[in-house]
Formats: structure tokens, sequence, C-alpha cells
């Protein structure tokens, strides 16, 4: 693409544009010139019309032609509660679509961005701050018809947003038997439709759990991305108790029982890969309300080296991982990320030479070379119970998935002094407090300190968006609270904001990780039952970092904000006082354990 001419100062010409990157030959322009002589089409449109190029492809060149951002709607892309802040003559007399809302900033598609009129009148009517996106004329037309119609037809309109890209694999069979009104709801209706849009826009976006939620004006669907939740649809008032009931018969849970939680799983087909659901439902006062976990096998990340260790700490679990018993915990609240660590270290061990077995609730990514023992409580399969007979199954190396209660502890100890491998996820704040935290629940300091090998203590951390990364100064308190002691002026990196991230500055995550080794005189301390604080401070001797400061390198490094790191991590001086007294006598409740 050549540069503006020096004398008219203007940008080559978008047909002259499309020749020069290839995407056109000089032939085809010529006849599209000679057609829009006669049809009086812009020649982007007619270009679309013709199927010479496609409408993402006129977008993107339009856009940077103009220094503007473009985008080629499709739904997921546009909250339908917005799009009534204008009605629906004057949407297609300026050429608009309103898109999303994100405080007082309203983005809008509209086919001439640059008109300054068009962008004074928008801020009149709505009183936001108007950020303004390219989008083809044909394809504004098209969602304007979609969502602006006020007799628009649900069924009609759900079946247009999705083009059965989601499906259900191995599909259950129903009993025959009488059929209610709520099955009559969910067959042959937008139910199916408006679930499979959930899932399709859950998975694309990449969100960990979906939330259905009943509301007094109807439902609320939410799905979480980076560890916050987001506001994805607000089907029509009445679908609430139909939305359950299609995600319970697919998830085979009971549809007829609504007072009591229930659990179950389904397996999709999006976006032309397999998909695992865990579903759970939850009875409240005004309706039932699902999360459905999702599992995705593409956003499984499975290298050690791409989950955010630092290199001196990578290195350092590593060796954990190289000594032939022992036992490794991984620690952290929920939803920190403890299991990919654990599947992490499994894909670093496998090999056919090896022997690994999990004991899992539930597992919920299968792995080549190992095997996974799914636990079910209800039949009296628990984690302690499935680790006596996984002993007896000739293991190298043993996962468990959670170690909830003094027996499944106690069993993870004995396997780790008797010559095997053991990695385990607990929940504690850090990485010293892991012995504490085994200590309440009966196990005695003299076992523990010869069987534990070390402890990673792990939290989840938003990265920068790199759409809008910018520059800024911390605050004194920010810095203060970081410890980071003569870096005032010093520049640091977070995000503004922009419709990439949902206006979060945050796109992606990423592990803190403090790693603690079990060496000598910790061990010796582990043998005395000293407390936390004494532990912490021996481990800093040996160069521990905490989860902390950890992070603050991290944001040293331009890849999150300080203020994300401090909100995430637990400074030892915000420590709850009692982990420093372990009660090495007094096993722990289920309840106290499965924080």
């Amino acid at each position: 693409m050549t540069t503006p001419n020096a004398n008219t100062n203007k940008p080559m010409r978008l047909g002259d544009a499309l020749v020069a990157e290839g995407l056109l030959t000089p032939e085809q322009l010529d006849k599209a010139l000679a057609d829009q002589k006669l049809s009086g089409k812009m020649i982007g449109e007619l270009l679309v019309t013709q199927g010479l190029l496609t409408g993402e492809v006129i977008v993107r060149a339009l856009a940077k032609r103009m220094g503007i951002k473009g985008v080629h709607l499709r739904h997921g892309l546009i909250d339908p509660a917005v799009v009534k802040f204008i009605e629906e003559d004057e949407a297609r007399r300026l050429g608009i679509v309103p898109m999303f809302k994100v405080r007082d900033r309203l983005t809008v598609a509209m086919a001439q961005p640059q008109d300054l009129p068009s962008l004074d009148r928008l801020r009149q009517a709505t009183g936001c701050h108007i950020n303004p996106v390219l989008a083809l004329r044909s394809n504004i037309d098209e969602f304007i018809g979609k969502y602006s119609a006020s007799d628009v037809d649900v069924d009609a309109f759900l079946t247009s947003l999705v083009d059965s890209n989601v499906k259900v694999v191995e599909k259950e069979s129903v009993d025959d038997g009488p059929t209610t009104d709520l099955d009559k709801m969910v067959e042959g209706s937008p139910i199916i439709n408006l679930v499979n849009v959930a899932l399709l826009t859950a998975v694309r976006d990449g969100a960990s759990d979906i939330h259905v939620e009943p509301d007094r004006k109807g439902t609320r669907i939410r799905y979480r991305i980076d560890g916050t939740l987001r506001d994805l649809m607000r089907p029509p008032v009445g679908m609430h108790a139909a939305i359950v009931s299609r995600v319970k018969v697919i998830g085979k849970m009971d549809i007829a029982e609504k007072r009591l939680p229930q659990e179950g799983r389904v397996r999709i087909v999006a976006e032309g890969r397999e998909i695992d659901l865990r579903v759970s439902s939850m009875p409240t006062l005004l309706g039932e309300k699902l999360v459905l976990r999702v599992l995705d096998k593409g956003n499984l990340r499975v290298k050690l080296e791409d989950l955010g260790f630092r290199p001196e700490a990578l290195e350092t679990f590593k060796r954990m991982l190289r000594r032939p018993h022992g036992l490794i915990l991984v620690t952290g609240p929920t939803g920190s990320g403890k299991t990919t660590t654990l599947y992490s270290a499994l894909d670093l061990i496998r090999s056919p030479e090896r022997n690994i077995v999990t004991v899992e609730d539930p597992v919920e990514y299968q792995l080549d070379l190992i095997n996974q023992i799914h636990v079910h409580e209800a039949i009296g399969l628990s984690f302690a119970r499935a680790l006596r007979s996984i002993l007896r199954q000739d293991p190298d190396v043993i996962m468990v998935g959670e170690i909830r209660d003094q027996d499944t502890a106690r069993v993870a100890v004995q396997a780790a002094l008797t010559g095997h491998l053991v990695l385990a996820t607990l929940h504690t704040n850090d990485a010293p407090g892991a012995v504490a935290r085994l200590n309440d629940m009966g196990i005695e300091p003299y076992l523990l300190s010869t069987a534990l090998n070390g402890v990673v203590a792990q939290r989840l951390a938003r990265t920068i968006c790199p759409a809008c990364d910018t520059k800024y100064f911390p605050t004194a308190d920010v810095l203060a609270d970081a410890g980071l002691v003569g870096y005032e002026g010093k520049v640091f990196h977070k995000g503004r904001g922009c419709k990439e991230c949902h206006d979060s500055g945050f796109r992606g995550r990423l592990g803190v990780y403090e790693v603690m080794d079990v060496t000598g005189p910790l061990r010796r301390l582990i043998h005395k039952g000293a407390p936390t604080h004494e532990l912490r401070e021996a481990a800093q001797k040996a160069g521990y970092l905490s989860l902390r400061e950890e992070g603050v390198r991290l944001a040293v490094a331009y890849k999150t904000s300080l203020e994300e790191i401090i909100r995430v991590t637990l400074n030892e001086d915000e420590a709850p006082a009692e982990i420093d007294e372990p009660q090495t006598n007094k096993p722990a409740s289920d309840e106290g354990v499965a924080a």
C-alpha cells in the first residue's frame, strides 16, 4: 500500500488499496467501478455483493485506511437492551447500531464513524461518551432489523443467532412418560437455540463458568472471564424454568426435582472441538440457579514454562518433581489454577516407564499415559478409599485432587513415606501455612518432616490487555503496599480499558507462584512443630519469595499491574493469626478444610 499523495494529501482510494494489497486484481476493480456507475452503490458494498471479497476484509481495509477500528457485527457483540437507546427509524437514517455500554461510554457501529453531526446527536440522545467503530452499511441494516423491531419474533430471532454450531455428544434418551407443560416449553421452542447461543459465546470468549440466575425481572445469564463475572444476556421474561429444564436434561439431571441441589455433566461440540461442562443446580428464593463450569482442553496449558513461574522458582519446582518419592503440595483458594499446575507437573514426568494414577473429584481433563479415577462419594468411593486401593496397583506417582480430611491426609503421607511420589492440592493462604494445616488434620510433625518435599502456593493475576497497554506512575501508597522502596517516578504499565477487554484493562491470566523447597533446616523446624512464622523466616533465608514479592516482579516486568498483584496476593502481615498456632492433636473438620 502506497503512502498518501504528497500533493493532494489524500489517502489512496479503497479500490486501489485493495489491489495494492493483492486482495483484488486490476481487472476485477475496473469491472466493479463500471458496475458502480450503473448501480450507485459504494464500492465496498458492491464488492461484497458480487462475492469478490467478504465483509470482514472490506471493513478491515476501510478501517486501516481511515485510521479507526472496524467491526463485522455478529451475535454476542450487541446488547439488545442498548439497541433501544436509539429509535429504529433514526438508527437507519444515521446508519448506526449501538453495541454495548460500559459505564458512561457507549460503543456504536457506524457506517460513517467520522460524521461529527451524527456523533453529536448520539451524545445528546444517550448522555454517553461515544466510541465509534466502522461497520458496513448492509451489516448495520441487517442487525437493525434483527434487534430493533418492536414485534420481533423471539423464535425466529434466536434461530437466526446460531447456526447449529453446538451439539450434544451422546445425546441422552428420555424415558417415555407423561408430558408436562415444561416439556412442551422446551420442545419446539427457542430455548434450545438460546442455550446454544450462551454456550457458544462462552466458549468463543474463553469463559470458565456460566451462571444462569433467576431474577425478579426474568433471567440473568452471566459468564466469568479472567476471574470476573460479566453479563452475557437477559432472556425474555417467562423462560427461566424452560432454560433450567433444557440444561438439566442434557446434563442427565432430574428436571422434576427442584428442591435439592443436583450435579450433572454434559459433553458438547462447539467451534469444532469437544467441550466438557460440569453442571450444578441450586434452589434459591426466586427459582433454581445453574452454574456450568466450562472445561475446554483448548484453554489447558500443560507446559510448566507457560504458566508464569519465574525461572528460579520453576527450577526449584522441577527439582522437587525429580525426587523419587515424597509429598508435594500445591495450595491456594478455589479457582487459583491448582489442578492445572498439577496436570502440568504430570505432563513433565509422565513416561511409558512410570505408572501414574490420579484420584480426582471430578476428572477435569483426560491425559494420555495416566490412569485417572473419579471419586464417587454416593457409592462410598472417597479419596481415602481410592488411595488405599491405588497403593495396591503398583503406582510410581499418585496425584490426589484435594486433601479434604484426616483420612486422605494420612494415606497420602503414608504413601509418600513408602516410596511413592505424591502430588496433592490443599487449601491454605501460603506455602508455609500448609504445614500447619496438615498438623491441624492430625498429621504428626515427625511424619510430615520426613514426607514433605515442598509446597507451591499460587494465585492467578490478570495480564495487561495488549490492545490498550499504557504507561502510568503508581501512587506512593501502592508502591508502599508492594514493598517497592526508591521506585518513585518509575514507569509501570496497565490497561486503559477498551472493547477488546470489556473496558477492564486486562485480558488473560498468568500464575503467581511461591515455591518453598523443604531442605534440611526447614525439615528440622517442621519436625519440632515450629509455628508458621518461623518456617517462613527460615525459608526466606534460603531464598524463598512470598506471593506478594513474586507478583511484584511480574509487575516490574510489565506483565500485569501493581494494583492487580496487591489485589490477588496476601501480604504476610495480613495472614490470619491462627495459622501460626498449629494444633497438632486436633483434627480439622471437613468444613474447616474445604474452604
